[in-house]
């Protein structure tokens, strides 16, 4: 990744945006009630119209915590789940130390410039 702008929106704007942008969604990968509430929350907004064809990267944050779900588990836990046809990936994070937070970027960014 060169140079990345982030900008942090209203949901209400994300229908003008998601052709050219992606979708960064953060879990709280230390509480596994809190990724199965949030992954439903996910799952119902990816499957609005406007959202079907979303670049989707979602950081599973917290990896330093010792009861952390990695993303492999989240996926097999989670991923059944169909979110229609999203491209997403899963991108181990720890905010902290910033472990994986670029990794993650460097993905997004190809995935969108490779969509367009």
């Amino acid at each position: 990744m060169k140079h990345a702008i982030l900008y942090f929106i209203d949901p209400s704007t994300l229908e003008a945006l998601l052709p050219e942008y992606g979708l960064i969604f953060v879990v709280d990968s230390n509480d596994i009630v809190c990724i199965t509430e949030a992954w439903d929350e996910l799952h119902r907004m990816l499957n609005e119209d406007e959202l079907r064809d979303a670049v989707l990267l979602v950081f599973a944050n917290k990896q330093d915590l010792p009861n952390a779900v990695n993303a492999a588990e989240i996926t097999d836990k989670l991923g059944r789940r169909s979110l229609r046809q999203c491209h997403r990936y899963i991108q181990n994070t720890c905010a902290t130390s910033g472990e994986g937070f670029y990794e993650g970027l460097d993905w997004l960014t190809n995935n969108i410039a490779n969509k367009a």
